[in-house]
């Protein structure tokens, strides 16, 4: 029996399609509801890529992974591994955390379940993932690989811009009544991730103006690890290639790739949300 394994949900983008450690790595997946019919989400779902007919119906809505579906996983997983890492999306933008919770309280598993509220989704919580992977692979106790992640969640950061606050509104990450005023006041709302939660920071009326804002939120980095671009459906495509070529011209060093939000994920945030990513390095002149 392998000592540990590790477990997230599949709003987890990575940096590379291969990294250490990852045969074991697990996925748990949100499901999609349209309409009547139940989706599981997955890396290679988008909007665009949806059947026509469930396009249709409005709204998509996320649903978290269940309590028996991580009761099931536990349980599978406990074959084979003595513990299981939980890196999950975080606890302010789903349920998922705390169905991992009550279902680990089930003595239905023969591993230990260690349950990381990852404060982040995304690409966020793909590097998070992508790290443990690596620390497993070297062989550290899973007490120790969850140190390291909960010490690298207060390194990463993140910026939005939310054209249609009504998709959370109907996440409940936001009064309906706001989502409303931001429509009629015509303005393009930009939030920051604080402790996993999504903060209101500015009022803009400018695509470009929302480029300088990125980018000041870029340039306050001394020493960046990671850098990502995050996009639903290319709302902002003059805008995205001027954030692409201002962060190729200014951060050369810095490792960068773009992503497309997780169906799951664009479900709360909207499909036109665009956003960056950064992961400051732990460690200075790194």
């Amino acid at each position: 029996m392998y000592s540990t394994c590790l477990l997230t949900d599949s709003t987890a983008c990575f940096t590379r399609v291969a990294y250490p450690g990852q045969e074991h790595v697990h996925i748990i997946p949100f499901s999609l509801q349209a309409g009547d019919e139940i989706i599981p989400d997955s890396n290679d779902l988008t909007l665009l890529s949806l059947p026509s007919h469930t396009q249709s119906h409005p709204p998509l809505r996320c649903l978290a992974p269940s309590v028996e579906a991580f009761q099931q996983v536990y349980h599978s997983l406990g074959r084979s591994y003595q513990n299981i890492v939980v890196i999950l999306m975080s606890s302010h933008l789903s349920q998922a955390v705390d169905h991992a919770i009550q279902a680990a309280g089930y003595p239905n598993s023969h591993a230990a379940v260690h349950i990381v509220d990852s404060q982040t989704s995304a690409i966020g919580l793909g590097i998070l993932v992508q790290s443990a992977a690596e620390t497993l692979q070297r062989g550290l106790p899973a007490a120790e690989i969850t140190r390291m992640v909960r010490g690298l969640i207060q390194h990463i950061y993140a910026v939005f811009c939310l054209p249609d606050l009504s998709y959370l509104a109907r996440a409940d990450q936001l009064d309906p009544a706001q989502a409303v005023i931001g429509e009629m006041l015509n303005v393009l709302p930009l939030f920051t991730m604080e402790n996993g939660s999504l903060v209101h920071t500015h009022k803009i009326r400018s695509p470009r103006h929302m480029v300088d804002i990125m980018f000041e939120f870029i340039a306050e980095f001394e020493h960046l690890r990671h850098l990502s671009l995050l996009q639903g459906v290319p709302a902002f495509d003059q805008e995205s290639r001027n954030i692409r070529e201002r962060i190729h011209q200014n951060i050369r060093l810095v490792p960068f790739n773009e992503v497309t939000l997780p169906l799951s994920l664009a479900t709360i945030l909207g499909p036109r949300a665009i956003g960056l990513m950064a992961v400051e390095s732990t460690m200075k002149g790194a």
